[in-house]
Parts: structure tokens; sequence; C-alpha cells
């Protein structure tokens, strides 16, 4: 897939990240996330992010991320499969290496690790990642590699595969600033932890798609809430809200790392055993995975 292929399939439709499988002793489990993926490759998302964040890219090994996107892309079909990408300049031209090998459509390219940087090393960083493939690469702002966007416009002119910026600050001015100065040169993805929470607001401000981390375990629910945004429904949203993601969000805050956790332990629910996050986070507890248990009853229903 071309990186202007890509860049108009993301910006289609709804997008998610399936989690990655493990064993209980936190091995790579491909079996079961090929299962999954299958599935979840049957609800209608433009794309897919393998080794995403909540995919835990974190707590991947540069060839666990090429592992767990070769058996997403045996699996999905005709849905595009982005692997995640990060770390260090070095390491993050690793991973897009290998997994233009295996057959990724494309990168999203995850903050680089732990330091601060000024916006000319951002640059320099996402530059080289971009100049080290083929494939299409999305910028994920956020945290400590937060590009304004002056960044984005000159990256947007160097780079002529960077296809997408993907926000996970939560800054609206920031992402207005940047989606009128690039216009349509680039798509647009919302990227906030649980973005139905933000989708009708960043709607309004040129980010039309977002990766829904639901999608996961209530691909339905997801789709009715996207098509909902995408239509103006105010009142479907509303609903959905109210029955459904402020709970899902009371719960998922109780515990820092929970917005991970909490989709691992709703995919455990429907049925398709993702096995444990692997540490530094951890998982609900029993009463918790409960309360999560009724909340996907009560909209299954």
């Amino acid at each position: 897939m071309s990186p202007d292929e890509l860049k108009a399939r993301v910006g289609s439709g709804l997008l998610s990240f399936p989690v990655t499988h493990f064993d209980p002793d936190y091995k790579l489990n491909l079996d079961s996330y090929r299962r999954h993926v299958e599935w979840l490759s049957g609800f209608g998302a433009a794309a897919l992010f393998s080794a995403g964040g909540t995919g835990e890219f974190f707590s991947l090994t540069p060839q666990e991320v090429g592992l767990v996107t070769e058996a997403a892309k045996d699996v999905s079909g005709d849905v595009p499969i982005i692997a995640g990408c990060g770390y260090g300049t070095a390491l993050s031209v690793e991973t897009a290496r290998i997994v233009e090998k295996v057959g990724a459509d494309g990168l999203l390219l995850l903050p680089h690790y732990l330091t601060e940087a000024p916006q000319d090393g951002i640059f320099a960083h996402v530059k080289a990642v971009c100049d080290s493939t083929d494939l299409g690469v999305i910028l994920y702002n956020r945290a400590n590699s937060v590009a304004n966007a002056d960044t984005v416009a000159r990256l947007a002119d160097a780079c002529p595969n960077l296809i997408g910026f993907k926000d996970g600050t939560g800054r609206v001015d920031l992402v207005r600033h940047v989606t009128a100065k690039l216009g349509d040169r680039l798509c647009y993805i919302g990227g906030m932890p649980t973005h139905e929470l933000f989708a009708e607001g960043f709607n309004g401000v040129g980010v039309t798609t977002y990766s829904s981390a639901v999608f996961n375990f209530v691909p339905q629910l997801a789709i009715r809430f996207y098509n909902a945004m995408r239509s103006n429904d105010s009142a479907t949203m509303e609903s959905i809200l109210h029955t459904f993601f402020f709970p899902f969000a009371e719960l998922r805050d109780r515990k820092a790392g929970y917005p991970v956790s909490i989709i691992k332990a709703g995919v455990d629910l429907v049925g398709y055993t993702p096995g444990p996050v692997r540490p530094p986070l951890v998982d609900l507890t029993g009463d918790e995975k409960e309360i999560l248990r009724e909340l996907i009853e009560a909209v299954s229903a």
C-alpha cells in the first residue's frame, strides 16, 4: 500500500489498536492474537495498529514488534496493519525496517524514549525514521515528543511519506494550528486515551477519525459511536457516553496504567484470552473485572 493509499484509507473510518496477547509467563501468544485480530477485522475498521500503545509497544522488543505485525498481517484480510515504532532513532529505524520486511502497511511513530527534546531534535528524529522506509508514517504527538505546527510543516515538506498526525496531547489550540497550517496534506487522528470522551470536540477542529481502544472488545458499540459522531447525532453519542464511556473512564482512572489493563480485561471477558499485561503494568482486580463485565453486558443487551 502506497503512502497516499494509506492516508486515504486511514481517513476513511475508525481505527483501533489490538492488544498484544501473552502467555501467563509473558511470552507472546501469537495464536490467540491472530484469532482476536481476525475477529476484529470483520467490523469495518479503516486500519488496525499492531504493537501500538494499547498493544504494549513499550514492553516489546523490535523483534517482537515484527512478529506481532506479521501475525496481524496473516489474518487481517484487506484491513491495513500499521505497526508501532519508537524509542531512540537507531531503535526506531531498526523497528521500521523489521516491520516493513514482514509486510506492514505503515508506521505509527510513537514518542522517542525518556528525554525531552527541542523542535530541531524532534525534526531530525522523525525525518531519520521517514527516510529509512518507503512506508507511510504517522507522527504521534504525545508526552515528551510534541512537535509544534511549524515543525510538522517542515516535516511534511521534507518527508513525502509522512501521511498522518495523531494527537495525544489533548491541546485543542495546538491541534487546530496544525490542521489550519497543513490542511489536507495530512490525515488527522485523535489519540487521547478513551478518545470517545474527546471525539465530538476534536471533530470540530478537523480531527475526523480516531483510534478506539474499546473496539478491542465492544467493536459494534465503538463503530456505532463513531458513526454517530460523523453524522452529528449528539443524542446517540450522549446516550452511549452515559451508559458506557463515563462509568468506563471512572474505572479506568482507578490506577496508573489501567488505560491498557482495562482493555485487556475487556478482551478476556469477551472470550479472546489475551493473557496478562507485562510489568510494569498490573491487571485489574477480580472485583474491577466484574464491574467491567456488567458494563459490557449492559451495552451488549
